[in-house]
């Protein structure tokens, strides 16, 4: 007699009829996740202006170049007007609408400072992951190497780069900067990996044979992804800071629209620290500059009571 064949399979198992399975268990995760994000955010509304500053400016950076012509109109009978229905922030010295100067400068800005972020990431994160994880001589070399990095004043060095290199691309801006600020990152990411390859779920890994690149690509870096978004976001500040600062001394050619060159032409050209007629030119793109800092700062600070379950309330 032979025996019956059982087509159903066992009550519960993955991948049977009625059961959720690997699929259904991910797509539960995402969905607790995201009612856990909003929770966080709904806790303290200022986190929730915080993603609305940051999506304003990303809109601004996107778009915002298509809401004006290339070209800004120019009024010669408004030369720094003061701030109206028409030009909430008054006009500068050619009569241009200081709103819309603001607003088209943004994505030179916010676009370096992608970009900035990216690479300073990217390479700190790389090189931290890997000395932290192998230890021994590569180790000691790529600590070496950042520590030697560390020790370079980025600002003079970009005073000296400047002299050869203009930077009239927000790419060639981004590059430069971001090579120039990962060594933190790599410090930080390291100290990470060499708390968590101490882990049971690492010990695990390595015990079931799995390759290093498996164990550091599926176990370490996800592990550390909070960690290096907020490094991210605190890398964009960074950058804007950096690149405003430049442009406001001078030392770069004022090619591009943006919000470092509008604070060098208000303050040495307008005086707007010594009168106020080109006052509100110079506070325009303070303002931007503080507003994005602040949607950052809100951000970072829900960003990581999401994924730090000691800070989570009920």
């Amino acid at each position: 007699m032979t025996a019956p064949v059982i087509t159903g399979g066992a009550p519960g198992a993955p991948g049977t009829p009625g059961t959720p399975g690997i699929a259904g268990t991910r797509a539960t995760l995402r969905r607790n996740f995201r009612r856990g994000v909003w929770r966080v955010l709904r806790r303290k509304p200022s986190r929730i202006v915080g993603v609305a500053i940051l999506a304003m400016f990303a809109f601004m950076g996107i778009f915002g170049p298509l809401l004006y012509p290339a070209r800004l109109p120019r009024d010669d009978n408004a030369l720094y007007a003061a701030p109206s229905l028409a030009h909430p922030f008054g006009t500068d010295f050619e009569g241009t609408d200081v709103l819309a100067l603001v607003v088209t400068g943004a994505r030179y800005v916010l676009l370096t400072a992608l970009v900035t972020a990216v690479i300073t990431v990217a390479v700190g994160t790389a090189v931290g992951l890997f000395a932290g994880f192998r230890r021994g001589r590569w180790d000691s070399v790529l600590m070496r190497i950042t520590d030697m990095k560390l020790t370079i004043p980025a600002l003079p060095l970009l005073l000296v780069l400047s002299t050869v290199w203009k930077f009239t691309s927000a790419l060639e801006m981004g590059l430069v900067l971001g090579l120039l600020g990962w060594g933190g990152v790599a410090r930080a990411v390291r100290a990470q990996t060499l708390s968590l390859r101490e882990r049971g779920f690492i010990e695990a890994a390595r015990g079931l044979g799995l390759s290093g690149r498996h164990i550091v690509g599926r176990e370490l870096l996800p592990s550390m992804a909070p960690f290096i978004a907020m490094n991210m976001l605190i890398a964009v500040t960074g950058a804007v800071y950096a690149q405003v600062g430049l442009f406001f001394l001078g030392v770069l050619p004022f090619d591009a629209n943006n919000w470092g060159v509008m604070l060098n032409l208000a303050v040495f050209g307008g005086g707007a620290l010594t009168t106020t007629t080109a006052l509100p030119y110079m506070l325009a793109p303070l303002l931007a500059i503080l507003l994005l800092t602040l949607g950052i700062v809100l951000v970072v600070d829900a960003m990581d009571e999401i994924f730090n379950p000691r800070l989570r309330e009920d």
